[in-house]
């Protein structure tokens, strides 16, 4: 798979997995994950998928400090609606992530690595997306703001022609690089910007 080298630029994240070691997936149960993957997972590259990645980085980071975080004991709150914007999108990678599903994950081996019921859509928290750990009930919430962030004003004329097929080989690569130019500011630009992703922390 070819893509973009700020890829390889973007930090990656850190996960252990006892279910993974359990059953030798990964000897020590350490999970990488690179933003290539959830590129992988949603089949593109955008703002949100970048946005989404962003946040469980964030998220997790203010959870667990310089702990690993553990995957499979992190409840997901998700304050919109399933079916509903880009809200799939952004479930889709936490799930990737951290193993949460709602009812539709592993069951668990007697009792125990159940990652069902760890996703919940239409929560009433004060942002996109809220992290809450299983083992102490810490909680932080998180919002995501990509229109700090500039867009390049021919974006959108191009995008038009491209999906009408009016679009020429020249403008089809300027709106390539205009967009994964966007994405690159969100993911290495902007990426330690305070204001684009804000974290509230409840302990």
């Amino acid at each position: 798979m070819s893509t973009p080298l700020f890829f390889q630029s973007v930090s990656t994240i850190i996960i252990y997995d006892p279910l993974a070691e359990v059953l030798g997936a990964s000897h020590d149960g350490i999970i990488i994950y690179g933003y290539s993957d959830v590129v992988k997972l949603a089949g593109h590259s955008c703002p949100t998928v970048a946005g989404a990645y962003l946040m469980l980085q964030k998220g997790l980071k203010c959870l667990y400090e310089d702990k690993t975080p553990v995957r499979g004991e992190v409840k997901v709150y998700m304050k919109g609606k399933l079916g509903e914007g880009v809200v799939g999108v952004i479930a889709n990678v936490a799930s990737l992530i951290i193993g949460s599903t709602d009812t539709s994950g592993f069951h668990g081996l007697r009792g125990k690595f159940d990652r069902r019921n760890l996703l919940i859509y239409e929560a009433d928290i004060d942002g996109e997306i809220a992290l809450e750990r299983v083992d102490n009930g810490a909680r932080v919430t998180l919002s995501y703001h990509p229109e700090i962030v500039s867009i390049d004003p021919k974006m959108q004329v191009w995008l038009e022609m491209i999906i009408s097929n009016k679009a020429d080989f020249e403008i089809k690569q300027a709106f390539k690089s205009a967009w994964q130019d966007r994405v690159k500011k969100i993911l290495i630009d902007n990426v330690n910007n305070p204001d684009l992703i804000i974290c509230k922390i409840q302990k």
